[in-house]
């Protein structure tokens, strides 16, 4: 079912119905949903995913549904070749693809640096081949750093602390230089934590709450690395779409145009892990806690006021529901359900 607001539907379908989209990292959590949502609204989709981070479970049924106006290029986006055949005759681009953790990229920050930062690059020089309409980036808020001052505006000074958060920002910077030096019209968005149904638990880089999730349905206290009073600007995955809808659609965007894209608000791990125990219905469970984690952040929160402004984007759904969605997908994909 589509989750976008209601009365931004008709609009949004007005553009992208017919439109023929490219989603690379279709196949993953947040471009997963994108492509659900391009289907919603009548666009046409090729995704390219080397499922190296994903599987097909969601998307193939999707194809399996609609074969007509959803096809998979299973390759990376490395391979010019490829990217060149998903890219055919696209007049959209959402680049979701990447290899999105940084503890993962403080273990391996070559290959981190090459699919997140060489493999942007791979993907606008086909863009601009091809000439498309719009590219829209999946940027990240890690670049912000730890430098001081709440809330970040894309102002605030960039210093990244990982290698995820540097070769994210070095995408985001060739996505601008496209824009200025190619005329591509483009929008990076900086996501703030992304949250919801379909984050994979069984990977060791697994986000906060399908780790959660995980060790919750097994009996198990969730693990918090650090103290817990760190906060994050938790954001529902039904805003990141609707932000990338948003994007994909308005018109004239600023060259190169980054918007921050979060709720604006804080909220502590500890506080997320109880909430979470209490959705699971295990509220006495107490988190254990592990050193902190390099490449970490202390605190993060969006200013979305740009946002709102060029973007018209609004959050729409809040922390609490996507808490409750997401923790009743967990019981049923980790064998938890209950009754």
């Amino acid at each position: 079912m589509l989750q976008i607001p209601g009365h931004a539907v008709e609009r949004l379908s007005g553009f992208l119905s017919r439109s023929r989209c490219l989603v690379t990292g279709g196949a993953g959590f947040i471009g997963g949903h994108i492509v659900a949502a391009l289907l919603d609204l009548g666009a046409t989709v090729a995704v390219i995913d080397d499922l190296s981070n994903s599987t097909l479970e969601h998307l193939g049924p999707l194809i399996e549904q609609d074969p007509e106006r959803l096809r998979l290029v299973r390759a990376s986006i490395l391979d010019p070749r490829a990217v060149e055949i998903a890219m055919r005759g696209a007049e959209v681009v959402f680049h979701a693809a990447a290899l999105c953790s940084v503890p993962r990229s403080i273990e391996d920050p070559r290959r981190t640096w090459e699919v997140n930062a060489g493999g942007t690059m791979a993907v606008l020089e086909a863009a601009r081949r091809v000439g498309v309409r719009r590219f829209v980036y999946s940027a990240s808020s890690s670049a912000y750093g730890d430098v001081p001052g709440l809330p970040k505006r894309e102002s605030s000074p960039v210093s990244p602390v990982s290698p995820y958060a540097a070769s994210k920002l070095a995408g985001e910077h060739a996505v601008a230089a496209f824009a200025h030096s190619f005329g591509l019209t483009a929008v990076s968005l900086r996501y703030f934590n992304i949250i919801g149904p379909r984050q994979a638990a069984d990977s060791p880089y697994a986000g906060v709450i399908p780790a959660f999730a995980k060790r919750i349905v097994a009996g198990e206290a969730p693990v918090i690395f650090g103290d817990g009073s760190q906060t994050r600007d938790f954001t529902p995955v039904q805003n990141a779409v609707y932000a990338n809808l948003l994007a994909a659609t308005v018109a004239d965007p600023a060259p190169g145009l980054v918007c921050n894209i979060g709720a604006g608000e804080r909220t502590t791990v500890s506080a997320l892990a109880s909430r979470v125990c209490a959705a699971f219905g295990k509220p006495e469970l107490e988190p254990e806690h592990h050193p902190a984690r390099t490449g970490d952040v202390r605190h993060s929160q969006a200013d979305i006021t740009l946002a709102r402004e060029a973007l018209g984007y609004e959050p729409f759904v809040e922390l609490g529901e996507s808490i409750e969605n997401t923790v009743a997908w967990y019981r049923y994909a980790l064998g938890a359900v209950s009754h």
